[in-house]
């Protein structure tokens, strides 16, 4: 079995590995990069503007074969590990006659990033795993595992070949709504494994225990109490974990919980699955709905007029709002800016900023923000990290005691030898193979 890191061994995001046997090939994710080469913020227009070629010869995108333009003698497979762009954003140039396996519920987030996008399908016969649930593929056999992360049907994956063993842990954390899932994943990984691609992306910090959601909604409930004026918060719209916090902190304060249409098909399409998630619904009665207007045209104009009315009932409007700012969270972006420079009363209001620090320096951030400050808006930072700290990733050694660590997924793999002296590590480039 040979493994080559296409894009991950040294940087965050844009991951992609390929696993070879004589006869099969494994390829875990097709990332979106998040960064070039010198370390620069990567342009993801340029993926719709360029071919597939071009973006090869550029090495944007993996020249695996197979799996893009050349067909290849090898049985070709996709794995995703979850509905981060930086793991499947590069899925629009894989030749559809391969086979994409991946989580149920994060094949439903990804369409309706394509619906809410105008964008046409780009899974077109999905092939579900469950959670712990073997499955082969040619000559091997792959165990998926869910995680506790940032994204909601998060997965580590163990492919075996043989005697071989390689675990791919994907992103992961044990501070999030779902830690228990990592403390039973302790219980039932395999010992000595060859291979662990462990990820490092906190590792610039390792000495920084990450904060929990529940102390997270503990932050929430007191800036809500003091804020005299609306309570706005900035987050990813796929951070389901911190929307339950958020809501939970609502309920704690007394506070009427408004998110957009896009936020409540998401939480209302996961929920569909079983999962315990408030959404727009006679059970969850203090959330309302707003229609933002570009989003709400661009749908109209694509013929997807249900996806409003679905939650018709739940509507509030910009007036309401402005009347019960006192009493409102509302979560926001850079795209609804035009909507809240109609409300009046932002003065001695509070943004809460609850995303990677780094996303501030782009430009429609600071704008945004700079926006919200000049009418009054103080700024507050409520925010933890979607992936597992240094003590975290000490517990998972600990457990599975691995012959070989690759770090992955991280700026730091340099320090990893430092970090963990009681493993092996075996630091890699970007394209080398290891056999």
């Amino acid at each position: 079995m040979t493994t080559i890191i296409h894009r991950g061994a040294e940087e965050i995001g844009g991951s992609c590995v390929e696993i070879c046997s004589d006869t099969t090939r494994i390829v875990i994710d097709i990332g979106m990069p998040l960064m070039n080469p010198d370390g620069s913020g990567f342009d993801s227009s340029k993926v719709e503007t360029q071919s597939a070629q071009e973006l090869i010869e550029e090495k944007v995108l993996p020249n695996i074969p197979g799996l893009i333009l050349k067909e290849d003698e090898k049985k070709t497979a996709l794995l995703i590990s979850h509905a981060h762009r930086d793991h499947y954003g590069l899925i629009d140039f894989v030749n559809k006659k391969i086979p994409v396996y991946l989580g149920k519920a994060t094949h439903k987030l990804i369409e309706l990033t394509d619906v809410f996008a105008c964008k046409d399908k780009v899974i077109e016969k999905p092939n579900y795993f469950e959670n712990e649930k073997s499955f082969t593929f040619g000559d091997m056999e792959i165990t998926p595992y869910l995680m506790d992360h940032g994204a909601f049907d998060a997965y580590a994956f163990l492919v075996r070949h043989g005697n071989e063993t390689l675990l791919y842990t994907g992103d992961f954390r044990a501070h999030g709504r779902k830690y228990k899932l990592f403390y039973k994943f302790l219980h039932i990984v395999p010992k000595k494994i060859n291979w662990l691609l462990m990820e490092g992306t906190t590792l610039s910090r390792p000495k920084q225990r990450s904060r929990t959601e529940v102390q997270l909604e503990n932050d929430f409930v007191k800036n809500f109490k003091e804020t005299k004026g609306i309570n706005l918060v900035y987050l990813s719209g796929q951070n389901i974990d911190r929307f339950v916090t958020i809501y939970k902190a609502c309920k704690k304060s007394r506070k009427l919980f408004v998110i957009d249409f896009y936020i409540a098909t998401v939480l209302a399409e996961l929920a569909a699955f079983g999962n315990k998630l408030p959404y727009p619904s006679p059970e969850y009665s203090n959330i309302k709905v707003f229609f933002p207007n570009a989003l709400q045209r661009k749908i109209e104009n694509s013929n997807k007029k249900d996806l409003i009315d679905r939650f018709a009932q739940y509507k509030i409007s910009l007036e309401e709002i402005d009347n019960r700012a006192a009493n409102i969270v509302m979560t926001v972006r850079p795209s609804m800016d035009c909507e809240i420079k109609k409300i009046n009363n932002l003065k001695g209001g509070k943004l809460i900023y609850s995303l990677w620090k780094g996303y501030k320096e782009k430009e429609y951030t600071k704008r945004f923000l700079d926006n919200l400050e000049k009418r009054g808006v103080s700024l507050v930072d409520i925010h933890t990290s979607g992936h597992a700290d240094y003590y975290t990733l000490k517990k998972l050694l600990s457990a599975a005691k691995p012959l070989n660590v690759i770090p992955i997924h991280t700026l730091e793999s340099d320090n990893y030898k430092n970090l963990f002296p009681e493993v092996n590590i075996v630091q890699v480039k970007n394209g080398e193979v290891i056999s």
